[in-house]
């Protein structure tokens, strides 16, 4: 686990670039956030959002610039080591096993706990008691919103500092979406997580995220305390 050098910016990304082959897609992006806190990068779909996320988690390298967690440079380290040094991820659509239960599920994530950690903890299933009740079910036979619950779920197993999330809300009925909303609010306030989400749901931002970025073709084009997050904003680079 990653023990935080005081004075820097709990995670700091510095001139990232990245690109598919010849095509560009991030362009020098700078960013920080403080820890224990909530912050939410912005955009409308193909604009780097998802790849944003994924070079931070170490799934993709980039071609340039430098990531920071805590005051440790781990631009070069492998997805496992991130893992189990304080990353939780949850991605796009779930990825979910559909066949395994929902405690075999939750069990996969143990391989990045750590040795001493090898039991589901029970404030998973205190943050989503449907998970507990229907452990024994298979991840396929859940609904849309309980998947979310049980990607989010597995991705708290390894006791993550820095939980990544990439558009929690897709495709969930309201009332999840204000629970997951209480959730992340309760992670940074009870258990001193931070949180750096992908949403383009503008009210759950204002509601529950701190600070917000907005990306336009690869770049940061606005960036704050949520505050700032203004009707001209929102019109210039989030409606559709």
């Amino acid at each position: 686990m990653i023990s935080e050098v005081k004075d820097f910016p709990f995670l700091k990304i510095q001139g990232l670039e990245f690109a598919y082959g010849e095509v560009k897609v991030l362009h020098g992006l700078d960013f920080h956030m403080d820890e224990k806190s909530v912050a939410c990068v912005m955009g409308r779909n193909g604009v780097g959002k998802t790849t944003l996320l994924r070079n931070l988690v170490g799934l993709e390298k980039p071609t340039a610039g430098s990531i920071h967690l805590a005051g440790h440079d781990i631009t070069d380290s492998e997805p496992f080591v991130r893992a189990t040094s304080g990353f939780g991820y949850v991605p796009q659509g779930r990825q979910i096993f559909p066949l395994l239960t929902v405690e075999e599920n939750l069990s996969v994530a143990l391989s990045a706990a750590g040795v001493d950690q090898q039991l589901i903890p029970s404030s998973v299933y205190e943050t989503f008691p449907v998970l507990y009740d229907m452990r024994k079910r298979r991840g396929g036979d859940l609904s849309g919103g309980q998947q979310q619950q049980l990607a989010i779920g597995r991705a708290l197993v390894t006791r993550p500092k820095l939980l990544v999330l990439d558009e929690p809300t897709e495709g969930i009925q309201p009332n999840i979406i204000t629970m997951i909303g209480e959730v992340i609010r309760n992670l940074v306030e009870e258990h001193n997580m931070t949180i750096l989400l992908v949403e383009q749901y503008v009210d759950f931002v204002k509601k529950y995220a701190d600070t917000f970025a907005v990306m336009n073709r690869g770049r940061f084009v606005a960036q704050g305390a949520v505050s700032g997050l203004d009707a001209t904003t929102i019109n210039k680079h989030l409606s559709i």
